[in-house]
């Protein structure tokens, strides 16, 4: 602003119009009260002055005259410090963990911060750990067990740690399995993770069976003090429990956890933890995964039925299924739907869908492992809408509600007709209908002792 500009600005009338503004918003602050709200997309009216302001304004145009008419430049504002957190919600600080160094300097142990409130639970997933059924972190460490410090967390199975000599290794927990990056509850798990094992803390190690995976990561339990971290992971509903032969040492007591841990609808287990749960009552009929001979030979000898209960069409458009791997997803068709009473079986191989049968079309190895799996449902916002977990047993199927066992449906334990390859239907006699089974849409090969399929198209019980 030149010397001109300055004079214009403190003109006898310009001084008259502002004094006139002031006290036209004085008349307008008093008819308000005391408190005024002005949307952000309203006017302004001129800010109250502060008594140091015309000495102040003296001296800035003062300064403006004698620079040659240049006002000096605004400072760049400078930012407070603070820290950054997911969530404007309530952080919990993690505790500061004491560390052990071979060197006579001990490491740097990082202090997270971990929103609470920022997922359903938070406040019990990310409690600090205490005592209680996965041991406590007071407590000594197993005997054996060798002290590392936790470089940094991957996911909530992974982690890298430094050992005493200085070299840094990448550990998967044992015995657990946390949701992938791009799956519902990854960030939690992961979080629940770094408050069980921050950055900086000592954690022990021990080993099972294997010393490493196919990805040359060690498989070790850890251990804060006393406390089973892989454990505690899966009683927080943080992780879900998976037998990995031949490392099985802990997996009954991984079991009990998840237990406990579905019964209480803790983490994965909670009935929302991945948004609005959808209305729909849908089951886990029945699930072969132990077929005879080598189903890795015959996949679509391998199968996995769902039903729906309801009394509502059910539009499985967005619905998975999965196991317990981190490697097997299947995702039904769009627009598939399925209506009340009727089922859907999924072989493991691949085929021509028709009807109820569909096919995953795993390449080259079966999906349900024969020692124990669980079978995930999972709605299109990825809740466990139902499960179900079997552990290996001297029958080959499993069934949660069989609709009627005595006639063998679905796993019942009757001899299969072979003209009935997708679905488990007896043998003639006695001659069954389509009302006395709980099928509908299946696979129908010649000689149909039943006559299920009246139209001789291949598909049994149509209506």
């Amino acid at each position: 602003m030149n010397r001109a500009h300055w004079l214009r600005f403190w003109s006898p009338d310009a001084w008259r119009v502002w004094r006139g503004r002031r006290e036209d918003w004085q008349v307008f602050k008093t008819s308000q009260g005391t408190s005024v709200d002005i949307g952000p997309g309203a006017v302004q009216p001129p800010r109250p002055v502060s008594p140091a302001w015309f000495p102040g304004a003296l001296l800035v145009a003062l300064i403006a005259i004698t620079s040659g008419g240049e006002a000096p430049p605004n400072p760049t504002p400078q930012a407070p410090a603070s820290n950054t957190t997911l969530s404007s919600s309530v952080t919990a600080e993690l505790p500061t963990t004491t560390t052990l160094s071979p060197t006579t300097t001990s490491p740097t142990v990082t202090t997270s911060k971990i929103p609470v409130g920022s997922f359903p639970q938070s406040d019990l997933l990310l409690a600090a750990p205490g005592p209680g059924p996965s041991g406590d972190p007071e407590g000594p460490s197993p005997q054996g067990a060798q002290q590392v410090t936790v470089a940094s967390i991957t996911d909530g199975d992974t982690i890298d740690v430094t050992r005493q000599d200085g070299t840094t290794e990448t550990v998967r927990l044992i015995g657990i399995n946390t949701p992938e990056s791009n799956e519902c509850f990854a960030s939690e798990a992961t979080a629940v993770l770094e408050v069980l094992t921050p950055p900086g803390a000592q954690v022990g190690m021990t080993v099972d069976v294997s010393d490493v995976d196919q990805y040359d990561r060690l498989l070790r339990y850890l251990w804060l003090g006393g406390m089973s971290i892989n454990e505690e992971m899966v009683r927080r509903g943080a992780a879900i429990s998976r037998r990995y032969q031949p490392d099985t040492a802990q997996a009954d007591r991984f079991e009990e956890a998840q237990s406990d841990a579905k019964e209480s609808h803790l983490g994965l287990w909670a009935p929302e933890a991945c948004g609005p749960r959808v209305d729909a009552s849908l089951s886990i009929a029945g699930v072969e995964y132990d077929p005879p001979g080598n189903e890795n030979d015959n996949l679509n000898q391998e199968w996995v039925t769902i039903r729906n209960d309801g009394d509502n069409v059910v539009d499985l458009t967005g619905w998975m299924i999965k196991d317990e791997s981190a490697s097997n997803r299947f995702a039904f068709p769009t627009l598939f739907a399925l209506a009340p009473g009727e089922l859907v079986t999924v072989h493991s191989g691949c085929g021509d869908p028709f009807g109820a049968v569909l096919y995953w079309c795993s390449v080259g190895a079966a999906v349900w492992n024969n020692d124990g799996d669980t079978v995930f449902l999972l709605d299109p916002n990825g809740n466990a809408h139902n499960t179900h977990n079997y552990a290996g047993a001297t029958t080959t199927s499993t069934t949660l509600s069989p609709p009627t066992t005595e006639l063998g449906f679905v796993g019942g334990g009757a001899d299969c007709d072979p003209s009935y390859p997708d679905v488990c239907i007896p043998s003639y006699p006695p001659d069954l209908n389509c009302g006395d089974i709980p099928h509908k849409r299946f696979a129908v090969l010649q000689p149909d002792p039943h006559g299920f399929d009246r139209d001789n198209d291949g598909v049994g019980c149509e209506s």
